[in-house]
């Protein structure tokens, strides 16, 4: 699967700093979002309520998990995922680590190395 085909999927998390408007993570949040997806945003150091802090707390069941998160946090976030049953992951530059790939491996979870601002510049739905 390529990073275009999660694109297919309606259902988004993204996980990061989705709150700071000079971050990815809430640029990609707000391009999803605007291209018509269902989006929250996720980042377990947030204490303002705005966003989850786990991804069970999503009210819907996410179809991909967008990383764009430290490893160390992403790590968790994905073995969350597993136990939810999220199998697409699209792992942002900077959020990628081997203990992630391998754990996604490991457990039959999709893992895409990309960016989604790029793929959603070339969305046409």
């Amino acid at each position: 699967m390529e990073a275009s085909e999660l694109l297919k999927y309606k259902n988004w998390v993204v996980a990061g700093d989705v709150l700071s408007p000079q971050k990815y993570a809430h640029r990609i949040l707000e391009e999803l979002k605007d291209n018509g997806f269902n989006a929250e945003g996720l980042n377990p150091r947030d204490n303002s309520g705005k966003v989850a802090k786990e991804l069970e707390d999503i009210k819907y069941k996410a179809e991909v998990l967008d990383l764009c998160i430290n490893p160390i946090q992403g790590l968790r976030i994905v073995q969350e995922a597993a136990r939810l049953g999220v199998d697409k992951i699209l792992i942002q530059p900077g959020a990628e680590s081997k203990e992630i790939l391998s754990f996604c491996r490991e457990n039959s979870i999709i893992a895409i190395e990309g960016c989604a601002l790029v793929e959603l510049s070339r969305y046409n739905p």
